[in-house]
């Protein structure tokens, strides 16, 4: 089975958490932590703030890791790195996602999210 490697941003602002719909593959129009895979040559935290500048046209602190997720789809493995971050303005465009919310703790259910995806939201409603 194929391994794939990624990180996602958990980005918190005013006690809320940004959740990004998909816009394309299998998974599209299921919600997720925006993020994606790393290359070859970077770090987990690299790879977080090139992806959101590309996917969001944002920058990001990474503040802290959160927790690391491995989960079985039906034609790949995924292993998911988590961190929790902040915008470092308050503007982004969503440039591979058709939608985004900002969901308070208890607004996590509302939207469908990726399977691998469900264990940071059950973490977070511990947590905040």
């Amino acid at each position: 089975m194929k391994k794939i490697e990624v990180v996602a941003a958990i980005i918190i602002k005013d006690n809320k958490i940004l959740s990004t719909q998909r816009s394309y593959g299998d998974y599209k129009g299921y919600w997720e932590f925006p993020g994606g895979k790393m290359e070859a040559s970077e770090s987990q935290q690299e790879a977080l703030i090139r992806e959101i500048k590309e996917e969001l046209d944002a920058d990001i602190e990474v503040e802290k890791y959160f927790m690391s997720i491995e989960y079985d789809y039906p034609t790949f493995h995924l292993l998911m790195h988590s961190y929790i971050c902040t915008l470092k303005s308050d503007c982004i465009t969503l440039l591979e996602h058709s939608d985004a919310k900002w969901l308070n703790t208890h607004e996590l259910d509302l939207v469908e999210w990726l399977e691998a995806d469900i264990p940071i939201t059950s973490k977070l409603k511990d947590i905040f």
